[in-house]
């Protein structure tokens, strides 16, 4: 068990949590929300140790460990990757390492053989002996395959470096596990996994996390931030969503009630307070009056932006033709002879691990990237607008967010921009901010006011939900429901995806192309799909023996 007792924590004059109470039991998930800049992260450090607070404290049972997901991908760049997740366990490592030390001695003495004899002992307690096999079991299950588990961490790209991460929190079955964003940059397979995992994890689990579905999945409890308290609900995210808002409205219910009781007295009151034969009924009234308190309805500190894509121009039956597209990035095939036809009604969403071969597409069909072989043709009646998955150069200059968008606008007017960047939530001086200091999340709103107001009639999205909360995910996720082009996309919210593609693709890690068109969850369920996975997968394991 864990708890907060009291908790403040104060940044200069504001205070970020107040008072905070709250306890977190064996046995349970909690979702620990809010909207950006309420404190989810700082809530984690805080019950981390790794923040002190102004006031309160923070009490932890004795004798329970504590794994917490780390966010630094580069703190471990010189060890192997086997090593990295045992570290999970830190007193379990010290006790291998301490090991190998004394049995690589050449003069090995008495008293080595009772360290060793100890240390082995404790070793067992700790089961030392299956923490390989454990540490293989989470890797292989987040997609790290046999081959990488021996080499050294700085040989993994960034996403593999994040599933690692992931790998040594999970590992050594730990009594209290924080998880701070746990799905980013992991692909639909290893979220799935990991919601397995977590759903039978008997231990106490708090996890700050952006993905709706993944929070209806795995969360028995929802902890709420808003206004510097933490209110605590029993079920998941929709159950808290609907909760919450049943909650506003009774308690708005109830003040109407007040409302109409309180002029009702002050009728009476005005009307016999100096009539004699009324007047003790009158301060009877009075007294009754006082006692009436309404409750305080504070508005939620969440904010929607509003996106709205809406098309200069009505697109055509002739929407994108790709033909035998093949691309090669370093020696590897990522793209195979890729071939589908785009209709005017299509919502495609690109699924699966295969990240670059997702990005190589989308590059090539935005004129970025050549292909090897190959041809794609956009109707001519289509226009484009691209989110790519990385904006850095986007915003590598000195404009501010009104220049920036201003020069990608077909009304060159501060007013009319300024529109477009009030429904992504950027206010009054947000506008004279400039764009190379902005946030992840800021750029990302940046780039869909960019989107919108294009005007275009084809989306091609890579990853769009990264760096957004909750309520901005919502937004986009409505606005691409809606949207009446064509969308191209990647994304790794599984809810998002469910819920806006009509048709699914998924490029193997062979580069080839599985297509069809069905839901999402349909697609997951056919199982003629998962043997064409496995069977690839068996494959790749024959050719490397």
């Amino acid at each position: 068990m864990i708890s907060a007792n009291n908790v403040t924590l104060r940044l200069g004059k504001k205070a970020l949590f107040e008072d905070v109470n709250i306890k977190f039991t064996e046995g349970n998930c909690y979702g620990l929300i809010g909207a950006n800049g309420a404190g989810k992260s700082t809530f984690l450090k805080i019950l981390s140790g790794k923040l002190e607070t102004t006031t309160g404290d923070i009490f932890i049972t004795p004798g329970q460990r504590m794994s917490v997901l780390e966010q630094d991908h580069f703190k471990y760049d010189g060890y192997p990757v086997m090593d990295v997740v045992i570290m999970g366990n830190e007193r379990l490592y010290q006790i291998m390492k301490e090991k190998e030390a004394i049995y690589a001695k050449e003069d090995f003495t008495d008293e080595d053989g009772l360290r060793a004899s100890e240390l082995e002992g404790e070793f067992a307690e700790l089961n030392g002996w299956e923490a390989e096999s454990d540490a293989a079991m989470l890797l292989n299950g987040l997609g790290i395959g046999t081959e990488y588990h021996s080499s050294i961490m700085n040989t993994l790209n960034g996403n593999e470096k994040v599933k690692v991460l992931l790998a040594k929190a999970l590992f050594g079955n730990p009594d209290i596990l924080l998880l701070d964003e746990p799905t980013n940059h992991l692909d639909l397979d290893a979220i799935a996994w990991l919601e397995d995992f977590l759903i039978d994890f008997d231990n106490t689990v708090i996890v700050v996390s952006h993905d709706r579905y993944f929070l209806n999945k795995v969360c028995t409890h929802i902890a709420d931030i808003d206004y510097g308290k933490i209110q605590l609900y029993a079920g998941n995210y929709d159950f808290w969503y609907e909760s919450s808002q049943l909650l506003i409205k009774q308690m708005k219910e109830a003040n109407k009630k007040k409302e109409e009781k309180i002029k009702e007295l002050q009728e009476f009151i005005s009307r016999f307070s100096a009539n004699a034969s009324k007047s003790k009924q009158a301060t009877s009234r009075k007294r009754a009056l006082e006692k009436i308190e309404l409750e305080e309805i504070r508005p939620s500190s969440r904010k929607y932006p509003y996106i709205d894509f809406r098309p200069d121009r009505e697109i055509g039956n002739e929407v994108l033709t790709v033909e035998g597209i093949s691309k090669t990035i370093d020696g590897v095939k990522v793209l195979d002879n890729i071939s589908f036809i785009a209709g005017h009604n299509d919502k495609i969403a690109f699924v699966g691990g295969n990240e670059l071969a997702k990005t190589t597409l989308f590059q090539i069909l935005m004129d970025e990237m050549e292909p090897d072989e190959g041809t794609y043709k956009w109707g001519v009646t289509t226009s484009q607008a691209y989110f790519p998955k990385d904006s850095s150069k986007e915003f590598d200059n000195d404009y501010t967010i009104v220049d920036w968008l201003t020069g990608y606008s077909p009304v060159k007017d501060v007013t009319y921009v300024r529109g477009f960047l009030g429904r992504m939530l950027f206010a009054g001086e947000d506008g004279v901010k400039k764009v190379n200091i902005l946030s992840g999340g800021e750029k990302v709103r940046c780039l869909l006011s960019k989107m919108m107001i294009s005007g275009a009639n084809c989306l091609i999205l890579d990853e769009p939900t990264n760096h957004l909360d909750m309520e901005s995910i919502t937004a986009l996720n409505n606005g691409m429901i809606k949207f009446p082009g064509v969308e191209l996309f990647a994304c790794h919210d599984h809810q998002f995806v469910q819920t806006t593609a009509n048709r699914i693709m998924e490029i193997l890690p062979n580069g080839q192309l599985i297509d069809k068109i069905t839901t999402y969850d349909e697609y997951l369920a056919n199982d003629e799909l998962a043997r064409k996975r496995t069977v690839y997968t068996n494959k790749n394991m024959e050719d490397d023996n």
